[in-house]
């Protein structure tokens, strides 16, 4: 209808020139107004990551999944995918914000307003293929994995992290039936609760896969999801909730090597196996004869009978903390090679992984998730993994430059300073020598803001701040009485009376 219109709206055509032929140049004209316009539309957001232009291959994305000859859209893909990753970068952004970002964009590009309601950008996230979202964020983890040295390895092993945590969302249906609340809360009070398993990079900090379940899956159950992503010689670190016969056998089949914690049910003797040391004893563990409903009776099968392990004692003399002795078992079984200490410096580390996690749920905001339907759920969380290694691949390339330790750039520094820059980096191209000025000043800012070095700091869990006296919802929202003073909440009913 489009091209009929622009056809009806030519002038008559001229002595010797068929109207096969005009059309067919009106219509290569139109196709090249058309894409020049489709470019500039999605320029109007990707000035934003002018910044992340090294790490992102944009073009994974493709086109839009409506076709060429398709009606075209307020939000295209590209479009949409900027702006769902600046409202991932900006935590507590709504879309109407994210809106009128587009309409100021638009308006500085010469470009069609778009609708005020956010219906239409809505409805675009929708359209966003989960498939290619989950290429880009693979394409951007091997990107940060590739540029680790070999120096950032532990005794030559590249280390990656394991651990599990768990996100709300909001109380709709469709998120109750795919994830349920905790049994122990009252019906119409809690919150749908989704668990993840994350695997880390150590060295560089990238979240490079992750297994989505619901509350009631394990860790070590989503761990299995995991396996296939190992690579040999690589090594697992991960904390007590992983540590089971079938894990570490079936790590021990792909040739990878594990460090864990040796779990609390597990009972510790001393006397069974060979002494390699002080609390450094070599032991053989045999395969359970019961099954469990995790693996398959094939996978089962394959298992080995048994697997040799070492379990080391560490004693933690650090003031402050609560555990004073750590039990680990790892199949590294080399004593000289391996030292007790060392592996007590490495699962040290492990709570890297910890802040990791706060990094992406408390500074991006992916704690809570906002999104109405499970679809959209994954959509989510697999665009705040790729903002968080696309800050990753930003603080990296800015450790290297500057030749300072990863662990010192503030990865909340980086997103501060991130949000008030992108603004400077939309004038000119990406390559013009203004730009690369800015960028060299960027790198500066968080270059020179440090961490504060605090070897073996220990807090108390507690919180300051006094909540505010809101009576807690103790029944579903439709059933509370609604007080007239919040005050009177506090105190019985015959006193509030009187």
């Amino acid at each position: 209808m489009y091209l009929q219109w622009c056809m009806d709206q030519t002038t008559p055509f001229l002595p010797g020139i068929s109207p096969a032929l005009f059309g067919r140049q009106r219509r290569s004209q139109l196709d090249k107004i058309r894409l020049q316009t489709e470019q500039l539309r999605q320029a109007t957001l990707s000035r934003l990551c002018e910044i992340f232009e090294p790490w992102l291959p944009i073009k994974l994305l493709g086109q839009d999944l409506q076709g060429s000859n398709s009606r075209k859209r307020t939000f295209p893909i590209n479009l949409t995918f900027w702006a769902f990753l600046s409202q991932v970068l900006s935590p507590g952004s709504a879309c109407r914000e994210i809106v009128r970002k587009v309409q100021v964009w638009s308006v500085q590009h010469h470009q069609k307003l778009p609708d005020s309601g956010t219906s239409a950008y809505c409805q675009a996230r929708t359209r966003l293929p989960l498939e290619r979202l989950g290429r880009l964020h693979e394409s951007l983890a091997l990107k940060l994995a590739s540029r680790t040295n070999v120096a950032d390895f532990w005794l030559g092993h590249r280390v990656k992290v394991v651990d599990g945590t768990g996100l709300s969302m909001p109380d709709t249906l469709a998120n109750q039936q795919a994830y349920p609340q905790p049994v122990t809360q009252k019906v119409g009070c809690g919150f749908p609760v989704t668990k993840i398993v994350g695997c880390f990079c150590l060295a560089s900090g990238a979240l490079l896969h992750w297994v989505q379940g619901t509350l009631k899956d394990h860790d070590f159950r989503l761990f299995q999801g995991l396996l296939a992503t190992f690579q040999k010689g690589e090594l697992v670190l991960a904390d007590r909730g992983f540590c089971s016969y079938a894990n570490l056998a079936a790590l021990v089949q792909r040739e990878v090597h594990a460090v864990m914690r040796i779990h609390h049910f597990r009972k510790l003797d001393w006397r069974v196996g060979r002494r390699l040391g002080h609390r450094d004893q070599l032991v053989i563990w045999q395969k359970p004869c019961l099954q469990t409903d995790v693996w398959t009776r094939q996978q089962w099968k394959q298992l080995p009978g048994q697997i040799p392990l070492r379990m080391v004692e560490i004693r933690v003399a650090v003031p402050g903390f609560r555990t004073q002795r750590i039990v680990l078992i790892t199949t590294l079984l080399e004593v000289n090679k391996y030292t007790a200490a060392e592996l007590g410096q490495l699962y040290f580390r492990r709570w890297a992984v910890e802040l990791f996690f706060r990094d992406i749920k408390i500074t991006l905001g992916m704690d809570v998730l906002r999104c109405q339907t499970p679809a959209m759920v994954q959509k989510e969380i697999a665009m705040h993994a790729i903002a968080y290694n696309l800050v990753r691949a930003l603080m990296q390339d800015i450790a290297y430059s500057y030749e300072i330790q990863l662990s010192r750039l503030s990865f909340k520094g980086t997103v501060d300073a991130l949000r008030q820059w992108s603004e400077l980096f939309q004038t000119g191209s990406a390559h013009s020598q203004r730009v690369q000025k800015i960028r060299r000043w960027f790198y500066h800012t968080i270059a020179t803001d440090p961490l504060i070095v605090r070897p073996n700091r220990s807090e108390p869990r507690a919180v300051k701040r006094r909540p505010k006296n809101f009576r807690l919802l103790t029944k579903p929202r439709k059933e509370m009485i609604v007080e007239r003073c919040r005050k009177w909440s506090q105190k019985p009913a015959n006193n509030a009376l009187n």
